[in-house]
């Protein structure tokens, strides 16, 4: 039976081709059920088919499943996939219906027509509503009286409920309350609870009982705007063009959420460089206190345990840097490397309610460690913070909703259909259905451009300075671009092995290094035609007494530039993935406050969450690859705040792939813009051969080309 079975199942797809149906994916869990350890625990033993179960699965997780009817195939489980996938199945359920199978083979086939012999009471998801269904035929009159005759209840969900509970414990022992009823009932306290804590907070404000923000310095309107959905979303996306000041909205809803109760613990999620920033800002703007996550494993474990611990006593000793005097810790700041190992920690010894994600694109990969160990964060409040939740490709948002709400845009083979066109092979060649796509996510995101909100932002200038290679770099160049193009060749064929594409990747790198200096691949050549134009912008920034942010992606392309900077007697601040995270702040003092020191080099290290508002020059030695990156690095001196119009000068190397990437980013941009602003009026016709008529023109746009990385 089991050889019949799995001849029965539809061939997968391959590594390269994300075409699937349903009928694939159901298999697919089904194989798993066959091939993963479970330890299945009937909890009702009376009911052997009809019944709900325990599963603990080999990873040492537990679920519940629900059996309610085998013919229509009704099933219920608490595991993630089943609640998104929309398939009515997941492994935990194959497991529990190929043990049903072995165990009571007779029983099971007769059960699959007579169905079930109880009331069961259940949530019909697709109409939001609760329903009833009586393998008895006619309901008792003391249970029908609050359904219709389809069996949709009529009454207020809370009170039958409670009702029904009581008639099961006393006369109708066959009545069975499904394990989702609950769930969707706090669900719905919840939301009902949001909107009445909006409704009393926005009383008090005007009565003058409550101030009507929760800083120490004023809200801009729109930044107030942001606080009420953060805290009133529940788990939100605040994506914000960068220089608006999400952190201090963010700082402001954790407040607010602690006034009404609701919070007395936030963690914040940040990369390393900012944690720092972070402190600066909780005490510019905020009373509540305050913990820094430094240190080795136990000293960590220690931090998390003392705040979640230290209300209503007082603290003896700081586990962490923690801020002077406080009695109780609100604000536990930790970065991202902390978090993959220690997320499960952090649900048990710290326990937040609120856990912030600050440039969130940290988690934009779902398949890497850091993704993977930030959802298994657990809070009521989630806030997701990022200017640029598409960086390369749609699916990075997918991740970032995935964290906040997986059931929003489903799992990532329901969205590969959805919203993108794939080619012969299976593999996505252009988006489609952005404007579905940004309805989707337009309840849990709030954006806003500086164009909208800060019309006194200094005007910005933008440049682009074309620089020959030299014969050297030449050379060097172009047998790098004759491995590409062989590849290239080859992918146009057939799909490329993963040993090609990771060489594909290394060459196109390469590429892009030569572009700035051989140096960086060979020691001994120093030959780089960026540094006497970087030479030349600097003379002129101090003629105009100007202080310049210079990016690279290469630190050996920077350490060029401070050689450069020594040579003239230029005062330079260092900001790299190699400085320690405790001294990266002196440097950024430095830089701020000493008129002698003139340049901050700084790798994409640099390139978030900075404010550097005494810079007016930004130059880029070298392009990223996604213009939201690009973005990120100019909005560290073009921002609020900045009183200078601002320079933007990239320097690009003519005739190669940096010149290409020009309209790879314009053609990202527009992505972006697409999904996130007004799919309505962005975006172009695809032009890749593909004839849709479903498809509107302004929904769908192109993916980079097979050469450039996505």
């Amino acid at each position: 039976m089991a050889s019949a079975n799995k001849q029965a199942q539809p061939k997968p797809p391959s590594a390269h081709d994300w075409r699937t149906t349903d009928t694939d994916e159901i298999a697919k869990r089904r194989q798993r059920a066959r091939e993963e350890s479970f330890a299945i625990t009937n909890l009702t033993p009376a009911h052997p088919i009809f019944s709900n179960f325990r599963v603990k699965s080999g990873s040492g997780l537990t679920y519940s499943v629900e059996v309610r009817d085998l013919a229509a195939r009704q099933f219920a489980c608490d595991c993630v996939d089943f609640r998104i996938n929309g398939l009515g199945v997941c492994k935990h359920i194959e497991a529990v219906l190929l043990q049903l199978q072995a165990r009571h083979r007779n029983l099971f086939k007769a059960a699959r027509t007579a169905g079930s012999t109880r009331i069961e009471v259940f949530v019909d998801r697709a109409n939001d509503v609760l329903r009833i269904a009586s393998g008895h035929g006619e309901l008792p009159r003391a249970v029908g009286k609050w359904f219709a005759a389809d069996g949709r209840l009529t009454g207020q969900p809370e009170t039958v409920v409670d009702a029904l509970r009581q008639l099961r414990d006393t006369s109708f022992p066959q009545i069975r309350l499904s394990q989702e009823i609950e769930p969707w009932l706090e669900n719905r306290r919840r939301a009902a609870e949001r909107q009445q804590l909006r409704h009393e907070f926005e009383l008090k404000v005007q009565s003058g009982e409550w101030p009507a923000q929760e800083t120490l310095a004023p809200l801009f309107p729109y930044q107030r705007e942001g606080m009420l959905h953060l805290a009133f979303t529940e788990r939100a996306l605040l994506a914000d063009e960068m220089g608006l000041g999400k952190t201090i909205q963010a700082i402001a809803a954790c407040a607010l959420l602690h006034r009404l109760g609701k919070a007395r613990r936030a963690l914040i999620v940040t990369p390393a460089s900012l944690k720092t920033e972070w402190e600066e800002q909780i005490r510019k703007f905020s009373t509540l206190h305050y913990q820094i996550v430094f240190g080795g494993k136990k000293r960590r474990l220690q931090a998390y345990a003392s705040a979640g611990s230290s209300h209503g006593e007082t603290q003896t000793e700081s586990p962490a840097d923690a801020h002077a005097g406080s009695t109780e810790i609100f604000f536990t700041i930790v970065n991202y490397e902390q978090m993959v190992a220690d997320a499960l920690d952090v649900n048990e010894r710290l326990a937040p309610d609120i856990v912030v994600l600050d440039e969130a694109q940290r988690i934009k990969n779902w398949s890497t460690k850091t993704a993977q160990a930030v959802k298994r964060l657990r809070s009521r409040y989630a806030f997701v913070l990022t200017g640029t939740p598409i960086e390369n490709r749609i699916d990075e948002l997918h991740s970032l909703m995935d964290f906040l709400n997986p059931a929003v845009l489903g799992p990532l083979f329901r969205f590969n259909r959805d919203f993108y066109q794939l080619d012969e092979r299976g593999r996505p060649n252009a988006c489609c259905n952005l404007d579905v796509l940004h309805q989707r996510i337009k309840p849990f995101m709030l954006r806003r451009r500086k164009t909208e909100v800060e019309t006194e932002l200094p005007p910005r200038t933008d440049r682009n300075h074309f620089v020959p290679l030299s014969e050297s770099q030449r050379q060097e160049y172009s047998a790098h671009e004759q491995q590409v193009m062989r590849l290239v060749s080859i992918a146009m064929r057939r799909p490329l092995t993963q040993q090609e594409q990771d060489k594909l990747q290394r060459e196109l790198a390469m590429m892009r290094m030569i572009c700035d200096t051989n140096y960086i691949l060979d020691p001994d050549d120093r030959t780089c035609p960026k540094l006497a134009e970087i030479g030349k912008l600097l003379d002129e920034c101090g003629r105009n007494d100007a202080k310049v942010i210079i990016f690279s992606e290469w630190e050996k392309m920077l350490q060029l530039v401070r050689d450069l900077c020594d040579q003239n007697d230029i005062g330079c601040a260092w900001h790299t993935g190699s400085v320690p995270q405790q001294r990266r702040r002196a440097e950024i003092n430095a830089f701020k406050d000493a008129p002698r020191c003139r340049v901050f080099l700084s790798t994409d290290a640099g390139a978030t969450g900075l404010n550097l508002q005494c810079a007016s020059v930004v130059i880029n030695c070298d392009l990223p690859w996604n213009p939201a990156r690009l973005e990120q690095r100019i909005a560290r001196a073009w921002r609020k705040n900045q009183r200078k119009p601002v320079t933007v000068i990239n320097l690009i190397s003519e005739n190669t792939i940096e010149h290409r990437m020009l309209e790879t980013l314009a053609m990202k941009q527009s992505v972006a813009t697409s999904v996130l602003d007004k799919p309505a009026t962005v975006g172009r016709p695809c032009s890749n051969g593909y004839s849709n008529s479903s498809v509107r023109p302004a929904t769908c746009a192109p993916l980079p080309p097979p050469s450039m990385p996505r």
